[in-house]
């Protein structure tokens, strides 16, 4: 991580009122990152913002849960990052009114080796998001499991974090990890990087250890940690099988239900209430 912030780009507008860009992080897998990032991105959607989602995993998972293939070789994330592709020829629509995707492959995961020798290296999605982000409210950035260079360059292009926190034993050990990397990305690189908020995910209201890491999570980090909790439900797991989101497949379920609602305290904490 480069100390001198020097070539640090500075925040572009294309036009008009510039896109929020949220990246949604956790260093640990399988705590609701890419769920969280379809799911929050659809319900926003649906209260009449412009959405982009922008695929970071080399996983590619966001792009399945919105019924998108993987990108073709040279295309996609990895086409704007390692190939300088514009990310306007990126974009591609969902089934979701008003919300759009960039998506990734396998291709991306060699992006950490490519980027290691490469000039601005943090800077490069910040970059290539410049150029659209006039055109929507919202961006929302899935990153991979790992704090690695493609994570990092969702941080640098970021205003904010989303943090998905499984409320499991170990979830404060590893948020305190994180929130470390977060305040050197910020004293180093992002400056203007900031908390956008905690999401407790795969709460189970039956299981005693879910109320005792939401309070614990609650008594450390306060108002940080979002109101709304995504309850584990099966609705939610089945939805990205059939290439849908879960308010899709089926909204009247306990997750699309949860996921409106944490919409609703994700606009007002960004001061753009739905209209």
């Amino acid at each position: 991580m480069r100390d001198d912030p020097a070539d640090q780009p500075q925040a572009e507008t294309a036009g008009g009122r510039a896109a929020r860009i949220v990246a949604i992080a956790n260093q640990k897998g399988g705590v609701g990152k890419t769920t969280t990032t379809v799911n929050l991105a659809t319900a926003v959607a649906a209260c009449r913002q412009r959405v982009l989602v922008m695929d970071m995993d080399p996983q590619g998972n966001a792009g399945t849960g919105l019924g998108a293939p993987a990108a073709a070789a040279g295309r996609g994330a990895y086409g704007m990052i390692i190939g300088n592709r514009a990310a306007a020829g990126e974009i591609l629509s969902s089934r979701v009114p008003g919300l759009d995707l960039i998506s990734s492959s396998v291709e991306l995961a060699g992006a950490e080796v490519e980027l290691a020798e490469a000039r601005n290296r943090e800077y490069r999605l910040r970059h290539m998001l410049a150029a659209v982000r006039g055109q929507y409210d919202y961006i929302l950035i899935d990153c991979p499991p790992a704090l690695g260079f493609l994570t990092l360059n969702a941080l640098c292009a970021a205003d904010a974090v989303l943090v998905p926190l499984q409320c499991e034993y170990y979830a404060l050990e590893g948020l305190s990890h994180l929130m470390r990397t977060l305040e050197r990305v910020r004293r180093r690189l992002n400056p203007a990087l900031t908390i956008q908020g905690i999401v407790l995910t795969m709460y189970d209201r039956r299981n005693n250890l879910s109320a005792m890491v939401a309070e614990d999570v609650r008594k450390h980090l306060g108002d940080r940690v979002y109101q709304t909790m995504i309850p584990r439900n099966v609705r939610i797991s089945e939805a990205p099988s059939h290439g849908q989101p879960v308010l899709l497949y089926d909204i009247q379920s306990t997750g699309a239900q949860a996921y409106v609602r944490l919409a609703g305290e994700f606009l007002a904490r960004n001061g753009r209430p739905a209209s």
